[in-house]
């Protein structure tokens, strides 16, 4: 194991790995078919986002059989299968528990031609940095939970954690991609920090162009911050510098834990314009250029 990656690889031969990877969690938003949907996404997206193509997978369930009707778990796996057709992935089996939360999700097996695997080791100064989707799924949740949150966000806000990474990342490929991580648990800033910890670089972001959900900032300002949010911060913040003029919600923002979130691609400069036009005709909509890859000081972000 040369880094920590987001999925693990197995060299087969020169011309084949397999790449295989595990995601399961509870519910974060309310409809069970919408819910297998994001698992789905989201399990997917380790294979994605390391440039391989996932062929099969194995359904993760724990199911509170004497509290939730079964037509719950139908949905959620009907939510699930008809995301897994979309991907041209393959249910092969799966294990189910009673256990006292729902919880779903997936292990899956992708393949990668070894030359061509992406890793977020791979950055180089100068670099531009793509992301693909916009962030704040963290507190959109929590906000939820509390009621807060219009039909119209709710609406958006599952639509984009249930869109596959699967055109982005063929795209990258297409165009020429030197290092990238998906976004999820660790938060943008978190999983930004192992890019440039890995890659032996520094990162610098400019925070007005990056993507968030509409609303986000509203919350964020009312304190409505899930837990692993101020965790990541805990354990990344000493690896971010933000300028001063930034407020606090925004770096909470930026620390939020992620669900099925986009994909972050460092290219270089000549590519990245041609990349972000490809994204917006593919309708991966919401891409952006959100800052670049510098020398120096390696392992830190630098947040304007």
């Amino acid at each position: 194991m040369d880094s920590l990656d987001d999925a693990g690889v197995y060299k087969l031969s020169d011309e084949l790995a397999i790449i295989q990877t595990i995601d399961f969690f509870t519910p974060i938003v309310d409809d069970p078919y919408d819910f297998g949907q994001i698992a789905v996404a989201n399990a997917l997206s380790d294979v994605y986002a390391m440039g391989g193509k996932p062929l099969t997978a194995m359904n993760v369930v724990c199911f509170p059989i004497k509290k939730l009707d079964i037509s719950v778990l139908k949905d959620m796996l009907k939510g699930g299968i008809d995301k897994m057709k979309e991907a041209g992935v393959t249910l092969v089996g799966g294990h189910s528990i009673d256990d006292a939360e729902l919880k779903y999700g997936l292990s899956v097996t992708g393949t990668v031609h070894p030359e061509h695997l992406v890793t977020n080791s791979g950055a180089n100064a100068g670099d531009k940095l793509i992301l693909t989707k916009p962030l704040g799924t963290g507190i959109i949740s929590t906000a939820l939970k509390a009621g807060k949150v219009s039909k119209e966000t709710v609406a958006k806000l599952t639509k984009c954690m249930a869109y596959l990474n699967k055109k982005a990342s063929e795209l990258m490929q297409e165009t020429g991609v030197h290092a990238c991580t998906d976004i999820t648990g660790f938060g943008f800033l978190g999983h930004a920090c192992q890019l440039a910890q890995n890659s032996h670089v520094g990162m610098k972001i400019n925070s007005a162009s990056v993507p968030v959900f509409t609303e986000v900032e509203e919350f964020a300002k009312a304190g409505l911050c899930p837990g692993g949010l101020h965790r990541n911060r805990e354990f990344y913040g000493k690896m971010v510098v933000f300028s001063k003029q930034l407020p606090d919600y925004t770096q909470d923002i930026l620390f939020d834990p992620q669900t099925s979130g986009g994909l972050l691609i460092s290219l270089a400069p000549k590519d990245a314009e041609l990349l972000l036009s490809r994204l917006k005709k593919a309708g991966v909509s919401d891409a952006a250029i959100i800052g670049e890859i510098i020398s120096k000081p390696v392992g830190k972000i630098l947040v304007e």
